[in-house]
């Protein structure tokens, strides 16, 4: 770390707000602020916005020339290109490519034209940030070989091989909530198009639908059957199997079960140190670990069995994406 330069910029570039935070080496974030995402018609809009909204923080840590890069966590961003490509939830991206991280980069040097080179911003998607969030400050901190998996809206990935993140030859690559676990006509829709992938059952909104399918088959009594079946979402089911209700522990037991015969299937391919778990959905513990671990070792290859840890994220709060996105600046 450049001693003159003790802190980075993270962004966490959601659906709804994007999160600024100035980081310092430690992961502690000394400066946040957010604007709404969507209330912009424009990229161009949205940067403006963006950059006048760091203006306040950067001056609290001394200025621009103490800040040494700037690291984005965004969907459908690439890497390599340092764009979002055509995401579908942002208004200002979705009909192309959008070189977000140049734009940054050329709008910041505005704002202090004293610096010697550009300030180097970075941006990839938002599972990849939170990989880089867990071997920068978190669990994965020491380890060169792991997974992180995020259980959200969507089931989302992070790779890491030899202490590198995993991006294929054009930056998209480790999408693991896209692998098909159920082939044929049986499997699920998935918001990506395709059937049967991971994220149409492990995913917050895959728990919910697990939830009200199995609701529907069966008269059996659970606590579930408080909300209209529409209502419900997998905080409740976390809520309900905590409380001993059997349906809800029979999801948690079915989703678990599915998310571990991905991960021993994935355990094939790259032989991860660990498995670390990043989500709302690993709040519920032991209700979901448990059957994760039981069922990986029943499906994983002798060879593997008993090698890979499974860990819940150690930067599980509010700021994490923020921490994530930062790492990059590190770079």
């Amino acid at each position: 770390m450049d001693t003159q330069k003790p802190y980075v910029i993270g962004v966490d570039l959601g659906g709804t707000n994007t999160v600024f935070g100035i980081v310092d080496a430690r992961g502690d974030i000394v400066a946040q602020d957010s604007i709404k995402t969507q209330a912009y018609q424009t990229a161009d809009a949205f940067v403006e916005a963006g950059v006048e909204c760091l203006k306040p923080l950067i001056a609290q840590v001394g200025g621009l020339d103490k800040i040494a890069g700037m690291g984005i966590g965004a969907p459908n961003a690439n890497y390599y290109s340092g764009a979002i490509e055509f995401a579908p939830n942002l208004s200002w991206a979705h009909n192309g490519v959008v070189p977000l991280a140049q734009m940054f980069s050329d709008k910041l040097s505005t704002v202090n034209c004293q610096l010697s080179t550009p300030l180097k911003v970075r941006i990839t998607n938002d599972a990849n940030a939170a990989a880089m969030g867990e071997m920068a400050y978190g669990a994965a901190r020491g380890m060169k070989n792991f997974i992180v998996i995020t259980l959200g809206t969507g089931v989302g990935s992070g790779i890491v091989v030899n202490g590198q993140l995993l991006y294929g030859h054009d930056g998209f690559a480790g999408e693991l909530g896209h692998v098909t676990m159920v082939r044929g006509k049986e499997g699920r829709l998935c918001g990506c198009g395709r059937t049967g992938c991971l994220e149409a059952y492990c995913s917050a909104t895959g728990v919910a639908r697990t939830a009200r399918e199995i609701l529907a088959n069966t008269d059996r009594p659970s606590l579930l059957r408080d909300k209209p079946a529409e209502e419900i979402e997998s905080l409740d089911v976390s809520i309900a199997a905590g409380k001993g209700d059997e349906v809800a522990n029979e999801i948690f037991q079915f989703t678990g079960k599915m998310l571990g015969e991905a991960c021993a299937d994935f355990a094939a391919f790259s032989s991860p140190e660990a498995f670390i778990f990043f989500g709302g959905l690993c709040k519920a513990g032991d209700l979901i670990m448990k059957p994760i671990e039981d069922s990986y070792d029943k499906a994983v290859m002798p060879i593997f069995r008993g090698k890979a840890k499974f860990l819940v994220s150690s930067l599980m709060n509010a700021n994490a994406a923020v921490l994530g996105a930062s790492a990059l600046g590190w770079e």
